[in-house]
């Protein structure tokens, strides 16, 4: 959320700048800055009727100590009816700063000066890629006819369990999955991150304070008998731990790291780019959060990169690493960078990675803050998080360029974790 302050200040360049993400924030920001000057004019209203009424309060003893009881009479009344003045004043400016906050919730993240406009991902730029693009035989297959050939991975016993979109993992295809959570687990620790192991599910404020409500509600499963969601990705409880929380800039970075399941409707989602492990309703994904001092945020934002960069070049996986356009960044994001692996047997590239910086975007709504040493003042942190990594789409191009005649060959790295070279 951004903060009315810096609104008033910057208006003509957020409004430009989020022509970008193809949003027209003109009527917002106008009616945002419009309530917050009747915020104003009755704050200030009810400061005075509060000011006169304690002038009046503490002459009226006095009044009647001197035998003034008329006069004393008098200011009683005109406090009582100050005191109504100001609840119904107090109730106005409740209603007005929740209008304030309506449209604010409403109103997207600014854009990184760097992100370019563009409609979607085909407008995205590529900044880096690395690894080699495997020749595959002509009777390689797709992971969801390898996953059954090899019996590891079974789409048809998920959809008769619970429905398509949550699929099954057996055997040495079980087990390679908890290698690769273990192994991005235990990456992200060398590299800093403290790991948590937080809830699956989460309350509308948390689902609010990293900007997932009300931006993407309906893609959220929802849990009506309780009031709570299922996690989308890790990011929502782990950022929320440090909702009303004022650091100390000492205690930056903050980096922590979580596995979880993630749950998404991915409603509208149907047709031959989802099969499989393409796009899922659960999935399995490594998270890495961080909170950082607003100097420090974008070289925290490139150290992040390079440790999921790392991660696929230990999985020796071709990949391209995409600064996404205007139109495809998301709503609480001010600068993306999104990792494609290639999947040989499909031809495709597939996302597996987003890595952004929110700047102050969902400190605001946590109202997450720090103070600098000897500072009584508090500053609004930043936040950063990426995927390091989501497994579903890292296992389907493992499977499709790792395939050989003797079946699946197990990269390297995950030999320790599996135990095990080959499926």
């Amino acid at each position: 959320m951004l903060h009315i302050k810096f609104i008033r200040d910057n208006k003509e360049l957020i409004i430009e700048r989020l022509k970008i993400k193809n949003f027209n924030a003109g009527n917002l920001i106008q009616n945002v800055i419009n309530l917050d000057d009747q915020r104003k004019t009755i704050q200030a209203e009810q400061d005075k009727k509060q000011a006169e009424m304690n002038l009046l309060s503490k002459g009226i003893g006095k009044l009647f100590k001197s035998g003034k009881v008329e006069e004393g009479n008098e200011a009683r009344n005109k406090t009582t009816l100050l005191k109504q003045d100001i609840k119904n004043l107090g109730a106005k400016l409740q209603e007005t700063e929740a209008g304030i906050t309506e449209i604010l919730l409403q109103i997207p993240n600014v854009p990184h000066k760097s992100v370019t406009p563009g409609k979607g991902e085909e407008d995205n730029d590529e900044i880096s890629s690395g690894g080699s693009i495997p020749e595959m035989e002509p009777d390689s297959l797709p992971h969801w006819e390898l996953g059954k050939k090899l019996d590891i991975l079974d789409f048809d016993l998920g959809n008769k369990i619970t429905g398509a979109g949550f699929p099954v993992y057996k055997g040495k295809g079980a087990r390679l999955q908890r290698a690769l959570i273990s192994f991005f687990l235990d990456e992200a620790i060398k590299a800093g991150y403290q790991e948590v192991i937080p809830p699956l599910m989460v309350n509308e404020a948390s689902g609010y304070g990293t900007g997932q409500l009300p931006d993407k509600e309906g893609q959220m499963y929802y849990v009506t008998a309780d009031d709570l969601y299922l996690i989308p990705t890790a990011e929502v409880p782990v950022t929320n731990i440090y909702r009303d929380v004022i650091l100390s800039a000492d205690d930056f970075p903050v980096k922590n790291t979580a596995y979880t399941p993630c749950f998404r409707r991915e409603a509208g989602s149907y047709g031959k780019d989802v099969r499989g492990l393409n796009r899922l309703h659960q999935f399995d994904k490594v998270e890495i959060v961080q909170i950082q001092h607003p100097e420090k945020s974008y070289e925290a934002l490139d150290e992040m990169v390079a440790h999921v960069e790392s991660l696929l070049k230990k999985l020796d996986l071709p990949y391209r690493i995409m600064r996404l356009c205007g139109g495809d960044l998301s709503f609480t994001s001010a600068l993306t960078f999104d990792f494609e692996v290639y999947a040989a047997a499909q031809k495709k590239w597939l996302e597996v990675s987003s890595v952004s910086n929110f700047e102050s975007f969902q400190a605001n709504r946590l109202k997450l803050r720090f103070k600098e040493k000897d500072s009584k003042k508090t500053q609004t942190a930043h936040t950063l998080n990426g995927s390091a990594l989501a497994l579903p789409r890292i296992l389907a191009a493992l499977m499709e360029n790792n395939q050989t005649e003797k079946g699946l060959e197990i990269p390297e790295v995950l030999r320790p974790y599996t135990g095990f070279d080959h499926i």
